[in-house]
């Protein structure tokens, strides 16, 4: 059997969404049906769409693990001249940290958790548990990839897994600009004399989050639907003031996972929310 699609077939297995990736490391290109996105599905990479091109399209967005997909006729010449596996971080519910320099691995280890860690070709990748965007170049050396993005398979790594950390969540967000601008409207309301998000109060988020559950359980029907129109409703409450964190997600996501999604359902069912919200 290829090595490749013996590895792939393996990591699909438990749960990990995994593609081929030709010389290069790069993902394969997509075919003719879908060239130059023509099929109207996943126009870039940050616009998930509805393409199920039977072929390995779209790059990250084609990892899978679904082995009849993996085993498939149309996989099968991808495999043949594959040069490495990848997989989808955000599809697996984990975040990898790439270091490519020496600089960029002893910054980590002074500033971030110890986790889980995969020797690499120029370094290392710390891999932590949880999902966020994915953000190129956060420092000299230094990528990020969860969603929307695939990372090279180099192994399960050495060490525990842990929690992903605030302080590479920080990492992808946009420093103000220096430039003077203008006051901007609050689009949230500010009660209280600290100035606090009302949703940060604890019963609030806790019962909006009770509710969500409680809608995605006794679905009947229409299970993907309800899934993403449950996420959507959590996003447009409480997506822009910070209130969510990886305890909440989860709560969702095992909810979804109880009706039968899978992991990369729900991430994309998550990604699409964001996305339509613009966050």
């Amino acid at each position: 059997m290829n090595t490749h699609l013996r590895i792939a077939r393996g990591l699909a297995a438990t749960g990990v969404p995994v593609l081929p990736l030709r010389r290069g490391k790069v993902p394969f290109g997509n075919c003719r049906t879908c060239a130059r996105n023509v099929c109207g599905g996943r126009p870039n990479m940050k616009t998930p769409g509805p393409c199920a091109c039977p072929y390995p399209c779209h790059a990250w967005a084609a990892a899978t693990t679904n082995p009849h997909t993996l085993n498939s006729p149309q996989w099968a010449s991808a495999w043949r001249t594959a040069a490495a596996v990848a997989y989808h971080p955000g599809g697996a519910g984990v975040t990898v940290v790439d270091l490519d320099n020496a600089a960029a691995i002893a910054w980590a280890r002074a500033t971030l958790p110890v986790t889980r860690t995969v020797a690499t070709t120029r370094g290392e990748h710390w891999i932590y548990q949880g999902v966020m965007q994915s953000v190129n170049a956060v420092k000299p050396g230094m990528d990020i990839k969860s969603l929307m993005a695939y990372a090279r398979w180099l192994g399960p790594g050495t060490g525990a897994m842990a929690v992903l950390p605030a302080v590479v969540r920080a990492l992808a967000v946009k420093q103000p600009s220096p430039v003077h601008r203008a006051p901007q409207t609050l689009t949230m309301p500010i009660r209280g004399q600290s100035g606090a998000c009302p949703h940060r109060t604890p019963a609030y988020l806790d019962r909006g989050l009770a509710m969500a559950v409680q809608r995605i359980t006794e679905a009947s029907g229409a299970v993907h639907a309800t899934v993403y129109r449950t996420f959507l409703a959590v996003l447009s409450t409480h997506g822009r003031c910070g209130c969510l964190t990886d305890t909440h997600v989860t709560r969702l996501f095992t909810a979804a996972q109880g009706k039968g999604e899978t992991v990369r359902h729900c991430t994309d069912a998550w990604t699409n929310a964001r996305t339509a919200l613009g966050l």
